[in-house]
């Protein structure tokens, strides 16, 4: 009686086991298919981004928009693997699970916070994306942290351009923190509200940037996880210049 029990639990076991393994296979599979497909959908869409070697762009927002309603600016990041163009949903659900032709994608896709409006009134533009093993999405936005990245001052600059204008931000702070609320604030009541979180932000910065922001600026944050459960990584730029793309 006790053979046939140890020899049904051996059975269960294993049968556990190949299920697990199915399981996994299935999830890398899958995952793999996740990233490809926006692989594809990157290379695509930015075949409507043309930057010429003055760094000046022409972006066809016009057919971007016909793709998706959503687009409301393209991003890039020196010395790194990030140049998107971004969205903006809704809510700031949809695209962490949805790519850009809002195909489930547990990749997500680049987005801005909903609260945000592209009308010039914002004081802290927030864009998110997800932390990707193969270094799409904000996946490289971590290495920032590094110093042979912040101590490089041409990958101070960052370049969002929209329908309308191209922005260029100037770093400012760049951090890891636990998930929070605070510096992803978007609306601020009082010009002395805004000048604290500034204060509080470029305290948090693990280099010191000496670039002074005053309560007339506006700012960019770029947001993403680290692999480090419940941690994330932030990084804060005031807008420098602004052109009217012509």
């Amino acid at each position: 009686m006790k053979k046939k029990f140890k020899k049904y639990l051996l059975l269960v076991f294993i049968l556990i086991c190949f299920i697990s393994v199915l399981y996994f296979s299935y999830k890398i599979i899958t995952y793999k298919k996740d990233l490809d497909v926006n692989d594809n959908i990157k290379n695509e869409i930015n075949e409507f981004v043309i930057e010429d070697n003055e760094n000046k762009y022409n972006i066809d927002f016009k057919s971007l928009k016909e793709k998706n309603p959503d687009t409301v600016a393209y991003i890039k990041v020196n010395n790194s693997k990030i140049d998107y163009v971004v969205v903006k949903g809704k809510d700031n659900k949809y695209y962490l699970k949805h790519n850009f032709n809002k195909e489930k994608n547990r990749a997500g896709w680049i987005f801005a916070d909903f609260h945000n409006k592209f009308d010039e009134s914002d004081k802290n533009i927030v864009i998110y994306g997800h932390n990707m093993n193969n270094g799409s999405m904000f996946g490289t936005l971590k290495y920032t942290l590094n110093k042979e990245w912040y101590l490089n001052k041409d990958n101070h600059m960052i370049d969002l351009v929209t329908e309308n204008k191209t922005y260029t931000y100037q770093v400012f702070s760049i951090y890891r923190i636990d998930a929070e609320d605070y510096y992803i604030n978007t609306i601020f009541k009082t010009d002395k509200g805004f000048e604290k979180f500034v204060k509080k932000i470029k305290s948090r910065s693990v280099y010191k940037f000496n670039v002074d922001v005053t309560k007339n600026d506006k700012i960019l944050t770029l947001s993403s996880c680290v692999g480090i459960k419940g941690k994330r990584v932030a990084l804060h730029a005031k807008l420098v210049e602004e052109v009217d793309n012509t």
